[in-house]
């Protein structure tokens, strides 16, 4: 019964903290790219801050997972949340005030650092849960973000009055002061020692583990789906700026995106329990070529909703299957360098994808910029059909059995 209760206590924590770095995440994403594009030397790198924010992700995200591993779950958060969380929200207000761009492009940077750590707050729900509640566990936290969806947007266009003298400052203000929320809460968390490695547990090289083929789709899926929406993610404010769009016109087609990338997060664990993984990835890759398909018959209001609709929740089903993939192929004691390889090659296609998404908007147009995302859709497609048939050829012998269905 006090496990029980236990597990409750830091999903619910998880859950919370995922819910506060969400609004950080949605702001960034929504609003940045616009500021970009009033301080930068050229349109081209009007998304820059955002890549920049990648970017720090991409050079923490390993780091992280290694220093998690040496100090636990907790510290780490408490970690990433300071110095990323509110030294970032509060250097990107001193940018805006000063409007200096690199300075943004700095306080950026400070926010993907926060982003590094936070992204193993799923992984934490697996290591505080136990085996038979993991797939929900994971979908809980992920399941933060449906508050977010309504609060980030929100956050991006009501709270850039917040100071009247230095406007569009006032959401990176707010960013710093719910990472300060977020630090006091990390510090009630308390991992199960069983959620921890143990000295002297055998582990395997990395080698033997990324040759797994429920490895390879695992990363695939991950990498391939975040990529796509955030590189779409981050060009949809500034197509819909060149159409005419207002900012709340624009806040509301993000919160309805990211309601698609989380609210499924509810069910998605048991939609994983009674499909198996490899349907929720294939339904993931078809709901994301459904985006690139209505983004090409027109730029309305309608048109953008549906399609970033449907690319949020396209995201939702490969992201979240592929981290509850990925924790079937892993040691305890393997987990840091496992979860941090894969999380630094996603996040080096993200930072890529979110560079190359004003240049391929300014170059491309809306349009063909999303035609352009089909390739790698099939052939996440096609990599989980492989493993699927694959794995249905073989004797059973996961620990999962869903996995390979």
């Amino acid at each position: 019964m006090e496990l029980a209760r236990l597990e409750k206590h830091n999903v619910a924590i998880l859950v919370i903290s995922q819910m506060l770095f969400m609004v950080a995440s949605i702001t960034v994403m929504t609003l940045s790219g616009v500021v970009g594009q009033q301080f930068s030397p050229s349109p081209e790198l009007a998304t820059l801050p955002i890549a920049m924010t990648m970017l720090g992700t991409v050079v923490s995200t390993l780091p992280a997972s290694l220093y998690m591993k040496r100090v636990g779950r907790r510290k780490g958060f408490i970690t990433g949340a300071t110095l990323g969380g509110i030294l970032g929200g509060l250097l990107s207000f001193a940018a805006i005030a000063q409007e200096s761009f690199w300075l943004f492009c700095a306080g950026s940077l400070l926010l993907g650092l926060y982003q590094g750590f936070a992204m193993y707050y799923r992984f934490a729900a697996l290591d505080v849960a136990s085996p038979a509640f993991r797939s929900r566990a994971i979908s809980f936290v992920m399941a933060g973000g449906v508050a977010a969806a309504f609060l980030g947007p929100w956050n991006a266009s009501v709270a850039t009055d917040l100071i009247a003298t230095v406007p569009s400052g006032g959401p990176y203000l707010v960013i710093a002061i719910l990472a300060l929320v977020a630090t006091g809460l990390l510090t009630q968390l308390k991992v199960p020692t069983s959620g921890e490695p143990q000295i002297g547990e055998p582990s395997r090289s990395m080698s033997a583990i990324v040759t797994q083929p429920r490895f390879m789709v695992a990363l695939l899926a991950g990498a391939v789906g975040y990529a796509i929406m955030i590189l779409v993610m981050t060009a949809t404010p500034l197509a819909m700026r060149a159409q005419g769009f207002e900012m709340e016109q624009i806040a509301f087609i993000m919160q309805w995106h990211v309601l698609g990338m989380f609210a499924p997060s509810f069910v998605t664990g048991s939609l994983i329990a009674r499909f198996g993984i490899t349907h929720l990835l294939l339904t993931g890759t078809l709901l994301m070529a459904g985006t690139a398909l209505i983004t090409n018959l027109g730029v309305s209001v309608i048109h953008f909703w549906v399609a970033l609709v449907l690319l949020g929740v396209g995201w939702n089903f490969l992201f979240v299957g592929g981290s509850t993939l990925l924790s079937t192929v892993h040691s305890e004691a393997e987990r840091g360098k496992v979860q941090g390889i894969n999380d630094l090659i996603i996040f080096s296609l993200v930072a890529i994808g979110s560079l190359m998404s004003g240049a391929l908007l300014y170059r491309l147009g809306w349009e063909a910029l999303n035609l352009a995302m089909l390739p790698p859709i099939l052939l996440v497609a096609l990599v989980t059909l492989w493993y699927r048939l694959s794995a249905a050829s073989q004797p059973r012998t996961s620990p999962s059995p869903q996995a390979e269905k």
